[in-house]
């Protein structure tokens, strides 16, 4: 078997020093739709607001980025630590998490130290829990919690793993905003570090099942929280404290994402995200940011 659970849990945490800066930020904006036209935003390319993310004299990070810094060094580590031997094909990402410690700054050096915590076995598949701990000379950065479901590989007799299922708030929503995927969208997405071929190639697409190449799920995640932040945040990417979701379908450029908002409390929001062109078929559930009342 691919994989060795007991292997891949005792093994040494790989360390890992990463970089990054101003550079690798607006790339990372761009490519989650920073200074694309919204209906809130139509001249978003020179908004005060939008420059933020695009601007390197006005810039600030986007919590989500965290997901990227150093190239997603931490999810590369893990698909080959010990233990784990799989086909990228049968590989999507199950569900993340972002907690932040303190804001990102605009450029840094830090180090990463991962583990795998548990690798859950659903039956017919194999989930692989990545935990990535990340820090500079000033103390912890972030913590990443990342969540791998590959297709084929469960039936080995091991922990289910839990299944957190949230129930939606039984009212409107108190936001409800769209997001154009543009059809190239996964394509510069990609140059932040995920090169998996299933978002650009084709062929490589079907081999995986699918009729064309999909949208990244962390380019979907940053595209929710851009839009949390930028509508029930104002604008205040410090007062995020940590991101949450579950990927449940995909999409594909040149969608249209449907983001619904719920503040369910004084420090929580809700979110679901559909694909609007397909019937609202699901792409993000049991989404949850965690925030501040103020910036730290």
């Amino acid at each position: 078997m691919p994989i060795d659970a007991a292997k891949a849990i005792a093994a040494e945490p790989r360390i890992s020093d990463i970089a990054w800066d101003r550079k690798d930020i607006q790339l990372y904006h761009l490519g989650i739709g920073a200074g694309a036209a919204t209906e809130e935003r139509p001249g978003a390319a020179t908004d005060p607001d939008e420059l933020r993310y695009t601007l390197e004299s006005r810039l600030h990070v986007l919590p989500s980025f965290a997901t990227v810094a150093g190239a997603g060094m931490a999810v590369v580590g893990g698909l080959s630590a010990p233990g784990i031997d799989v086909d990228l094909a049968a590989v999507l990402h199950g569900a993340q998490k972002i907690t932040l410690h303190r804001p990102i700054p605009l450029q840094g050096t830090a180090r990463q130290t991962a583990t795998i915590p548990a690798v859950h076995d659903k039956g017919k598949a194999a989930v692989i829990v990545l935990r990535s701990e990340t820090a500079d000379a000033d103390g912890p950065l972030w913590t990443s919690d990342t969540q791998i479901f590959v297709r084929g590989e469960g039936g080995w007799g091991g922990e289910r793993g839990p299944s957190n299922r949230l129930d939606l708030p039984e009212r409107a929503p108190d936001r409800t905003v769209t997001r154009l995927i543009r059809a190239d969208q996964a394509l510069l997405y990609r140059l932040s570090g995920d090169w998996n071929p299933l978002h650009a190639d084709p062929e490589f697409a079907k081999l995986a099942g699918f009729d064309k190449p999909i949208l990244h799920g962390l380019c979907s995640y940053g595209v929710t929280l851009k839009a949390v932040v930028d509508t029930l945040l104002g604008g205040d990417v410090a007062r995020v404290r940590s991101y949450a979701t579950r990927f449940a379908g995909v999409v594909f450029p040149g969608e249209t994402l449907r983001i619904r908002m719920w503040q369910t409390a004084q420090d929580r929001i809700q979110v679901v995200v559909t694909a609007a062109d397909r019937e609202d078929a699901p792409v993000l559930a049991d989404t949850v940011v965690e925030h501040n009342q103020d910036t730290p």
